[in-house]
């Protein structure tokens, strides 16, 4: 983890040494939907390459099996703060940058509290954080419309009640996103 750090460090570090004419902008509301989920959020400019993206939204997931089925929808809380490393570059090319379009790297923090849950199944959450290394682009569809994917893979902490809400394991977990998204 350590190691992690030090490299993610390292690489917004040598980002404010070379900065480039594109820069990142604190970004309009904007609303994202995807498969799974729904959710809120506003990209806020920390240097002219990182931006710091906080989001409020419902998570998804399914399941299928032999006996039952079924889906799921609970909030989450979500603090990224992320590096845009090839602004300059479109910019150059003549591609749209403003809005922060382009290439990105981030550290998505997510935690999932356990407030409510829209089921067909009754389930509780179990509240949990995670902390996932993610590379990602970001690009405009049309004037106010937006496309983002991302892939990344990283550590799930969860909470257990039953253990005092601590645990000395954690799980492998992945971000894997296609969102589509409309800004205000």
């Amino acid at each position: 983890m350590k190691k992690l750090f030090a490299l993610v460090a390292f690489l917004f570090s040598a980002s404010w040494a070379n900065a480039q004419e594109a820069a990142v902008t604190t970004n309009k509301t904007e609303l994202q939907t995807g498969l799974l989920g729904i959710w809120l959020n506003k990209e806020y400019r920390l240097s002219d390459q990182l931006a710091l993206r906080a989001e409020v939204g419902l998570d998804g997931g399914l399941w299928w099996g032999t006996y039952s089925s079924g889906h799921a929808f609970f909030p989450v809380f979500t603090a990224e703060p992320r590096w845009y490393y090839n602004l300059g570059k479109r910019s150059k090319k003549g591609k749209a940058t403003r809005g922060n379009f382009g290439n990105f790297i981030s550290i998505k923090t997510s935690f999932h509290p356990d407030l409510f849950i829209i089921s067909n199944y009754y389930e509780s959450i179990i509240p949990d954080l995670s902390i996932v290394p993610t590379w990602g682009i970001r690009r405009p569809i049309g004037r106010n419309f937006t496309f983002e994917t991302g892939i990344g893979i990283g550590y799930l902490h969860s909470f257990y009640k039953s253990k005092g809400y601590t645990s000395d394991t954690g799980e492998l977990t992945a971000n894997i996103h296609l969102r589509f998204g409309y800004r205000f």
